[in-house]
């Protein structure tokens, strides 16, 4: 490696057919990222050295199932890769069994590895190929209930900055009753809270409105647990970064989404900001009830 050359910034974008892999690189192409779709594995080092030639500082590859059999080169690739000191970030895209089976008959084509079977069998066939990757990702996206411009808003949220010396923290609001995050890092519980469905005047509203962000932050209980997650993340995030670790997404639950967690989440934010600790909001199933 030429030590007068600039850094390299590689991204691998990959993920389950249908999850939204194009989406993805469209928004890191309007970024400014080099994206490069479907390039065997094994051409990955050779690709880093012509990027510091021609001193492109930040490049995404798409890598699907596509390329078969070559996916055994990767473990080998990223070897090779350490070696010359370029460490890749994985993004991983994922969703829903029936969300992709859905959106691959909208556009009426087979999976990669469909062949003469169901969709269902291919999708089963790409998890088992991609399980190792899935494993290793930076971050994980569950586009099941994202639209294109939801999916775009957490990618550049993700890697539009320059700054890779913080962690960059997603908090989600999410209802227990519509299932758990699949991308989420740590799921934490405020079903223990009092719940302002049970009050009349506050059912209808949200997290967001004040008087159920005063209802909810008023008990008793609020205030310990605010700070135990504080100082939980205050903890982790240094240790994420030395782990290799960029993106860490904290969901917080309550039955529906609606009231509890949304209004934790929103108070962890702002108090997250007055320390200088930017974080993404998620409310996921906010307007599903």
């Amino acid at each position: 490696m030429n030590e007068t050359s600039s850094p390299v910034r590689l991204l691998v974008v990959t993920g389950i057919s249908g999850a939204g892999r194009r989406s993805a690189s469209h928004t890191l192409e309007d970024m400014g990222w080099l994206v490069v779709d479907n390039l065997p594995p094994s051409l990955l080092p050779d690709l880093m050295d012509v990027s510091r030639e021609r001193q492109f500082t930040r490049v995404a590859v798409l890598l699907d199932v596509r390329s078969r059999s070559e996916f055994q080169q990767i473990p080998k690739a990223f070897a090779t890769l350490g070696e010359s000191g370029v460490v890749p970030q994985i993004l991983f895209l994922d969703a829903s069994d029936e969300v992709i089976i859905r959106r691959q008959e909208s556009v009426r084509r087979p999976l990669p590895l469909q062949g003469t079977g169901r969709l269902l069998d291919g999708i089963q066939l790409e998890r088992k190929m991609l399980e190792g990757l899935r494993a290793s990702a930076d971050l994980v996206i569950d586009t099941t209930d994202l639209n294109v411009h939801e999916l775009a808003a957490r990618v550049t949220v993700a890697f539009a900055g320059p700054d890779e010396a913080e962690l960059r923290l997603t908090l989600m609001s999410f209802g227990f009753k519509n299932g758990i995050p699949i991308d989420a890092d740590m799921v934490l519980d405020v079903r223990f809270l009092p719940n302002p469905h049970w009050v009349p005047a506050l059912r209808p509203q949200s997290g967001l409105s004040q008087p159920v962000a005063n209802y909810v932050l008023g008990q008793e209980d609020a205030e310990p647990f605010l700070d135990h997650v504080l100082g939980l993340l205050t903890l982790i995030r240094p240790g994420y970064v030395r782990e290799g670790k960029r993106h860490a997404t904290v969901a917080i639950g309550c039955t529906g989404g609606k009231h509890r967690s949304t209004a934790i989440v929103e108070e962890i934010a702002r108090r997250l900001g007055v320390d200088g600790v930017p974080a993404e909001v998620v409310h996921r199933d906010l307007g599903r009830e």
